[in-house]
């Protein structure tokens, strides 16, 4: 499988249409600016006006309240991600085409992410983790978007004997280390080369249907010594 696409690096966002959007944007990489120095520590309203030169007060405007501000960084650092699901999910792509591109262009715009500052994406990385309610909504709809891709395939005869959801979660597990961020600080975006992913998504079509799902491999027998 061929790549055709590769993501832009940055967090681009769309274009202001309001001063309020304006402000937002500009908030948000005041927002950038203190995760780099501090890295993954709480934030405040109150840091953030002062990081930002303005009053509390004059904040709130942009900001209902400090999950509003988290949703905003959230949304942002998704924005990337989000678009290629749906740009990829309503293409005219073959179904095992599209789900490649599906993961390797979120794959690599990740990569870019890493690339150009790795210890912010670090440092983002644990405050979704702090904040994780925050992050679940991107995560599940992930998951939305890649059912759409087994919907279609199994129309096509793929997946047979399999519900959507026990798809999805079979999927997911196997190229767990191309969706996960983490993966690149242990791994390395050098092992983790889109080749292999499309050898994995190759196998996933190839592999998972009724036949091989009747096949339950007996558990192993864990005998401990003391």
């Amino acid at each position: 499988m061929k790549l055709l696409y590769k993501c832009n690096t940055g967090y681009d966002m769309a274009r202001p249409q309001t001063d309020i959007d304006a402000g937002r944007s500009a908030l948000l990489e005041v927002v950038d600016d203190l995760v780099r120095k501090r890295g993954a520590v709480d934030i405040s309203m109150t840091d953030l006006a002062a990081a930002a030169g303005m009053s509390p007060s004059n904040l709130y405007r942009f900001f209902d309240n400090k999950e509003a501000l988290l949703e905003a960084v959230a949304e942002r650092f998704f924005a990337e991600k989000v678009r290629i699901m749906v740009e990829v999910t309503e293409s005219d792509l073959p179904v095992r085409e599209k789900m490649y591109q599906y993961f390797a262009r979120r794959y690599l715009a990740m990569v870019d992410q890493y690339e150009a500052e790795p210890d912010l994406l670090k440092s983002y990385l644990e405050i979704g983790q702090q904040y994780f309610e925050v992050v679940r909504g991107y995560v599940d709809l992930g998951d939305h978007y890649l059912s759409l891709i087994v919907a279609e395939a199994m129309e096509q005869g793929y997946f047979e004997g399999l519900s959507i959801d026990e798809t999805v979660s079979l999927i997911n597990q196997m190229v767990q280390c191309y969706t996960n961020p983490d993966a690149l600080f242990f791994v390395g975006p050098v092992k983790l080369r889109v080749e292999k992913l499309a050898t994995i998504v190759e196998t996933i079509f190839r592999g998972l249907g009724k036949e091989s799902s009747a096949q339950t491999l007996a558990l192993p027998h864990i005998r401990i010594v003391s």
